[in-house]
């Protein structure tokens, strides 16, 4: 309520039929009785000349501030993403794009389909607990030039290299496109120096499908099998998780919590929002200079 005072600068959803799924930009008059606020309409018109700007009561959970969006973007297919049209914001997913360059939109609230140019896209984001989710991503300033230099990790974080014995249950990273964030079962073969080991995964299969699959990963990209912790009986928004997908484990956050102990968690990684049960979820754990730490 402490942002919503008169003058503010709003966006408001409905629940009617119709209008599901759809934000407009709105204005506040000013706060009234019962959780309720006057805010008044930027595109919508309550006369057929369209020049009255709309008024209406709406309750303050209708409410957030304007979402932000980035300056150049390029979207991806199954992307989560807010589409302009018929004077509001419209949430929709990404199903294809055309060779002109527009995108294909899928609106599950209409079973719509539409083509829209970029420039009418922007990636869609949730308000939860005063903080936007997912946060806004950083644009490289124009004059300056940007590296794409990986930058040197300092010692700490995951940094220091645990021996591992042969048998050992551990996880492995793969720093591949599709696996940011993903952890992946495996037992430690071989180790070679150092630096390296040969793991044979728990879950990936070689091409042929005889076995399970067998690589050689650097020892930076290994760490020993999280802990169990306490049961947690329900997460909360913005709780670091762990969700296990395609037989891998997936660092997320909490981003929604529903009914029915299920969640719709956001990963960093590959900036997808997707439904969990509870049972696939655990408690996110980091391996911190040798030791196990829970992220606060």
């Amino acid at each position: 309520m402490d942002y919503f005072i008169k003058g503010a600068e709003v966006e408001i959803s409905s629940d009617e039929d119709g209008f599901r799924g759809s934000w407009f930009a709105g204005t506040v008059i000013r706060k009234l009785k019962n959780d309720k606020i006057l805010v008044e309409y930027k595109t919508l018109m309550q006369d057929d000349l369209r020049k009255i700007p709309l008024r209406e009561e709406i309750d303050v959970v209708q409410l957030r501030p304007p979402a932000p969006r980035e300056t150049h973007r390029e979207f991806k297919v199954s992307e989560e993403v807010d589409v302009y049209f018929n004077d509001g914001w419209w949430e929709g997913v990404i199903t294809g794009v055309s060779k002109t360059g527009k995108f294909a939109v899928f609106f599950r609230s209409s079973r719509e389909l539409s083509k829209f140019h970029p420039s009418k896209l922007r990636l869609h984001r949730e308000w939860v607990n005063g903080t936007w989710v997912p946060p806004l991503e950083i644009e490289p300033k124009e004059d300056k030039k940007v590296s794409i230099l990986p930058a040197k990790r300092k010692p700490g974080k995951e940094t220091v290299q645990e021996k591992f014995s042969r048998g050992a249950t551990v996880e492995v990273r793969i720093d591949e496109d599709g696996f940011q964030g993903a952890w992946i079962p495996a037992t430690v073969i071989k180790r070679f120096d150092e630096d390296k080991y040969l793991i044979q995964y728990r879950s990936l299969r070689n091409e042929e499908d005889t076995e399970f699959l067998k690589e050689e990963v650097a020892s930076i990209n290994i760490r020993p099998h999280p802990p169990e912790t306490a049961l947690v009986d329900c997460f909360k928004v913005n709780d670091k998780v762990d969700a296990l997908f395609n037989d891998c484990w997936w660092e997320g956050v909490i981003s929604r919590v529903l009914r029915e102990k299920k969640y719709i968690i956001y990963f960093p990684g590959t900036e997808d929002a997707v439904k969990f049960k509870h049972s696939d979820l655990r408690q996110h754990q980091e391996w911190i200079d040798g030791k196990w730490a829970i992220p606060s």
